[in-house]
């Protein structure tokens, strides 16, 4: 399956690390450790409830998410403010993932030709 860059469109070669189009930097889905993670700390953009700090530790070493949220509810129930002071650390250390605006997967494609639009009589409207 073909990977594409989500910031210019551009096709990736297997293994690239960075785009060739626009140099930026390519975090895959499918990750080089184990678990399926992607081995990077970056707090998403999407699947947050208030930072991003659980979704960043799920993405990175592949556990489900809600179970790390789970997890961090007990530890900051059982641990506070300790479990509290480490959230607020870790979303001010963790770097946020780069905005990129949405891209069309497959564009509209330009008509070839003009329709040709007639009237009740047969003649051209054009």
């Amino acid at each position: 399956m073909a990977a594409f860059c989500s910031g210019c469109g551009k096709e990736l070669s297997a293994g690239a690390r960075f785009c060739p189009g626009c140099g930026k930097a390519v975090f895959s889905a499918i990750g080089s450790i184990p678990g399926g993670g992607t081995g990077y700390l970056l707090r998403p953009r999407t699947e947050r409830k208030i930072a991003g700090v659980c979704a960043a530790f799920a993405r990175a070493y592949g556990w489900d998410l809600t179970t790390v949220r789970i997890i961090a509810i007990i530890l900051a129930v059982v641990t506070a403010p300790l479990s509290e002071f480490a959230y607020i650390a870790a979303w001010a250390l963790i770097p946020e993932e780069a905005f990129t605006p949405f891209v069309q997967a497959n564009p509209p494609r330009a008509q070839t030709a003009p329709a040709q639009h007639t009237t009740m009589n047969g003649n051209d409207t054009h």
